[in-house]
């Protein structure tokens, strides 16, 4: 298994080097100077704007900064942004906190609550909470962040507001959880995010978990299971649950960095000041070194989820080989 991984972690290493030359083409190559806040001030001549430009090596040819940038990469050093004077991967740690806060909770809540509901309503497919699941997965499924967001915002932050249900319109990304006090804060005003960011997750999640056992259970080796006499849940736990897992797997890894992109609407909705946010800021600002150190995060996580996802699939089903 590790010579598979090692070879694995080798093919990524050119894939995620294709990657981010192509994204730093785009994003040079794209419409937007940075420079473009000094154009309008009267303050800042001309040859102080030039003189900027050259210490950020704006002057230079987009390939050279480029070169420049990848060598650097694997000291640690990703550029300095534009806009707040400071290295990217400070700039970026600092908001990490805030989204896996909000991201990291609401995606291990998906999972939770998917896979026994999605085991459950296999195993009675015929019951009124099968259908009330469907029902509600869909929902989850169909409705967009923005949308469900904003629906939050009006319940729990207007309608409820002067109720023990409401709940924060903004989140204070100043709070600091030093007490009880300011634990409960944290919790109150993380809930609509986590909320929103897990129904969207768990809606498809539990359709993935629920159609992959109802594949499973009606199998040979799930039937001779039942004729040696094993009690139901035993066969549904350690035989079709096991092997429906093994395509849920996929699903769980790849959704890490896609709620990670979901989580950038959410984060505009609830004023949540994480890389979501940042990364629309540092666009706005053609901020380039910050879009383009976040990019590449997800662009990791795409890679290294998959490569995740293939050790789990050997470690599930015995039959793959690490090959």
């Amino acid at each position: 298994m590790w010579t598979y991984f090692l070879r694995r972690t080798l093919i990524a290493i050119p894939t995620l080097i294709a990657i981010s030359f192509v994204i730093f083409a785009l994003l040079s190559l794209a419409p937007g100077d940075p420079m473009a806040q000094f154009a309008t001030n009267p303050e800042v001549p001309p040859e102080v704007r030039e003189n900027m430009r050259r210490s950020l090596g704006l002057d230079q040819p987009w390939p050279v900064r480029y070169w420049k940038w990848l060598v650097l990469l694997p000291q640690g050093d990703w550029g300095w942004s534009f806009a707040a004077r400071k290295p990217v991967l400070d700039f970026i740690g600092e908001r990490m906190p805030q989204t896996l806060a909000v991201v990291g909770v609401s995606y291990f809540l998906s999972v939770l609550i998917a896979i026994p509901i999605g085991v459950y309503t296999a195993a009675r497919p015929r019951t009124w909470l099968s259908y009330l699941v469907s029902v509600l997965s869909m929902a989850g499924i169909s409705l967009p962040t923005f949308l469900s967001g904003t629906v939050f915002l009006l319940i729990f932050s207007v309608m409820l507001r002067d109720t023990p249900f409401g709940l924060p319109m903004i989140y204070d990304t100043q709070l600091k959880v030093k007490d009880w006090g300011s634990f409960v804060l944290q919790i109150r005003q993380s809930a609509m995010p986590i909320m929103v960011l897990a129904l969207f997750t768990a809606g498809s999640m539990t359709r993935f978990v629920r159609s992959s056992m109802l594949e499973n259970l009606p199998m040979d080796y799930v039937r001779t299971a039942r004729a040696k006499g094993l009690g139901e849940r035993v066969v549904i736990m350690k035989h079709a649950l096991r092997n429906s897992l093994i395509p849920v797997v996929t699903l769980v890894a790849i959704g890490i960095p896609t709620i990670f992109a979901g989580a950038i609407i959410t984060e505009q909705i609830f004023r949540v000041n994480g890389i979501g946010e940042l990364l629309i800021t540092s666009i706005n600002r053609s901020d380039t070194p910050v879009v383009m150190g976040i990019v590449f995060i997800f662009a990791i996580m795409v890679v290294f989820s998959s490569l995740i996802a293939d050790i789990v699939y050997g470690l599930l089903d015995p039959r793959i080989k690490f090959s």
